[in-house]
């Protein structure tokens, strides 16, 4: 397997509440501004639902699955993710996938 075929990309889904929008896209760009400090982290794009504002996703690719999870584990108690849970309409989704 190639460098290339390890590499995992991570999809996170985040419904806010009404009104929390731009704190939100602030603090979702906080936790990628972040993320490019940590091992592993390769890049990402952060994707505004036109027809839902407080609907935001990442997108975001990792070396391989270990990496990606372990930033995972390190980082769910920042106060960055702190903040932005207090905003969520619902839980947050992630999914983790491969090019085909």
């Amino acid at each position: 397997m190639s460098a290339a075929e390890n590499v995992v990309t991570v999809i996170w889904d985040t419904w806010l509440r009404s009104g929390t929008e731009a704190e939100g896209l602030r603090l979702t760009r906080q936790v990628w501004a972040d993320m490019r400090s940590f091992k592993g982290y390769v890049s990402h794009q952060i994707f505004v639902d036109r027809d839902a504002p407080g609907h935001i996703i990442a997108l975001a690719k990792w070396r391989n699955r270990a990496d990606a999870d372990a930033v995972r584990e390190k980082y769910k108690d920042s106060e960055t993710i702190r903040e932005l849970t207090q905003l969520l309409a619902r839980p947050r989704d992630r999914w983790l996938l491969r090019e085909d």
